[in-house]
């Protein structure tokens, strides 16, 4: 019998909402109303890893530790104009929360990432285009390597 193992995810996000993240002690996260298919996919022990855009770096990883539930109280600022509640919701932990300088660059990663060779080399951004997807056991390995060395620690 396999033994499945906890999936890598990437969750996109404004530096903003990535705030309101980190001043909730990173102890919850939430996916846009769009994304509950998604979500229901996510379980404990999954990993997500929190991209912002606009600076396009990788800043954060936590562990999800609770069941998915539905919450509609404001806590992410979303886009003006376009607010979204976040509504499916998890309790999680942080896992490794870089400094700001220590940010990783996706470019720095882009000719590493299998998931960025599903697009043309000048369009690697699109790889970061919505809110959540999912990467390969070896993306999430590199991620993890990159944001251990970046942070100074080892993995």
């Amino acid at each position: 019998m396999a033994v499945e193992v906890a999936r890598t995810w990437i969750l996109t996000g404004s530096p903003e909402n990535y705030a309101a993240t980190a001043a909730h002690d990173f102890t919850v996260i939430g996916c846009k109303e769009r994304r509950r298919n998604q979500a229901l996919q996510i379980e404990p022990g999954d990993r997500i890893v929190l991209y912002l855009t606009r600076v396009m770096r990788f800043a954060a990883t936590i562990r999800i530790t609770g069941e998915l539930f539905e919450d509609r109280t404001k806590i992410w600022p979303g886009k003006p104009g376009k607010a979204d509640p976040y509504p499916w919701r998890f309790e999680t932990v942080p896992e490794l929360v870089l400094e700001e300088d220590e940010w990783v660059a996706a470019e720095t990663l882009k000719d590493d990432l299998e998931h960025i060779r599903k697009w043309p080399a000048e369009h690697w951004k699109l790889a970061f285009q919505g809110q959540l997807r999912t990467v390969s056991e070896a993306d999430g390995a590199l991620l993890m390597e990159r944001m251990h060395a970046a942070a100074g620690v080892s993995a």
